[in-house]
């Protein structure tokens, strides 16, 4: 089958939940269905604006709230967290296919420090399943130890990150983001399969889940662990006529492949009405493998607040700007919240960009949207390139007042 690259970007934003035809319940019912529909929603501790997995929700879900996924996590025990490559939350069904699956470096850290340190091990679990769950606050680091970098954490803390990685424990919930402990025992559902999967089934249940959530993708990419497996499997699904292969044109190298159900209902789908604009997390599910993003969109996201202010191209957190099918721009953003106030550093356009004039005010409305989902109340916009869209955008903004 071929698709043109605007067919496969279609594809790929319907499959992400980002044109508008979802059809999911309201409230944290909506999220829980939204969070197995992607597969995994990536974790992280960057603050400048809303954290990540709240963003990538919200984008899908505009009447989301942090308290959905904490109650999700913590009361309705739907999500957990574990390695989905990266710290993720996923859906509490896929359980089995997850825990246990460490990438080759935490696998040997892993193993390592629990051989090493049995007895602060046993004194980690004995106090858990005395007292319930615990942080690493909850531990003492020994006397007369320096705290030193971010990655030389306290013994006890080491203790319970490689319990969580090989399954002895598991994240109860979340206070102030820090993560709580307790036995897998107590937290696990009961119904919860935990039955261990084979190399084959662990690959077509991969595949499976990437295919719904990304529209199509090369089985080539390096988060595909086990590829043997992989092509097995692939090659399974392909004959039995799950899968298909298909050629992006303009793409060169081996085929994509997508799920045969999601094509046959994608053949003939009009575009959304009006073009949907969205302003997604740089760990948003449909930008976070960086080479499909740059393959199918030519768009490149780095994420550069690891990097010193003088080398950034773009900013210390930069949103990529989705409106329809293509990414127009990006905007280096700040919740100051005390200020109540969603600050914009810098709003760039991509290059050969043109269609300032009506971008601006869908873009103006969802600023003003994600302000809010901030706990902001205005939004000010610093610099603008190019620098004549900045004076046409704060009319917008001040229109949508």
């Amino acid at each position: 089958m071929k698709l043109t690259r605007l067919q496969a970007r279609r594809l790929a934003i319907h499959c992400q939940g980002l044109d508008g035809r979802w059809k999911l319940p309201a409230g944290k019912e909506g999220v829980a269905r939204a969070v197995e529909r992607l597969g995994y929603v990536q974790i992280d501790t960057i603050a400048v604006v809303q954290r990540a997995h709240h963003h990538t929700i919200w984008s899908r879900r505009g009447d989301y709230h942090g308290e959905m996924l904490h109650e999700l996590q913590a009361r309705d025990r739907r999500v957990f967290e574990y390695w989905a490559p990266a710290a993720s939350y996923l859906p509490m069904r896929d359980f089995r296919y997850y825990v246990r699956r460490l990438p080759g470096y935490l696998e040997r850290h892993t193993s390592g420090f629990l051989a090493e340190h049995r007895p602060l091990v046993r004194h980690v679990l004995a106090r858990i399943r005395a007292e319930g769950p615990l942080g690493s606050a909850d531990f003492r680091a020994p006397e007369g130890r320096r705290r030193g970098s971010w990655w030389d954490w306290k013994p006890a803390k080491q203790a319970l990150e490689a319990l969580f990685n090989v399954g002895e424990l598991m994240v109860a919930e979340r206070r102030h983001f820090q993560r709580l402990y307790d036995l897998t025992d107590r937290v696990l559902p009961p119904d919860v399969d935990t039955t261990p999967p084979d190399r084959l089934e662990r690959a077509r249940h991969v595949l499976r889940r990437r295919l719904a959530a990304q529209g199509l993708t090369r089985p080539g990419h390096r988060t595909l662990r086990d590829r043997r497996a992989v092509d097995a499997a692939l090659e399974e699904m392909t004959a039995s006529g799950e899968v298909t292969p298909v050629e992006v044109r303009g793409l060169e190298g081996e085929p994509y492949y997508a799920l045969t159900e999601v094509l046959e209902r994608s053949a003939g789908r009009r575009p959304p009405r009006g073009k949907p604009l969205h302003i997604l997390s740089p760990f948003d599910s449909l930008v976070i493998n960086r080479w499909r993003l740059r393959a199918l969109f030519d768009f490149d996201c780095k994420l550069e607040c690891y990097l010193p202010a003088t080398k950034r191209r773009w900013g210390y957190f930069c949103l990529p700007i989705l409106w329809d099918a293509e990414f127009v721009g990006r905007a280096d953003c700040k919740a100051e919240r005390k200020a109540r106030k969603l600050v914009v550093r810098k709003l760039m356009f991509e290059p050969g960009f043109q269609d300032h004039g009506a971008v601006l005010r869908p873009l103006a409305a969802k600023l003003r949207d994600f302000a809010a989902f901030n706990e902001c109340e205005r939004v000010v916009v610093e610099q603008a390139a190019p620098a004549r869209a900045r004076a046409p955008l704060n009319r917008e903004l001040k229109r949508t007042d």
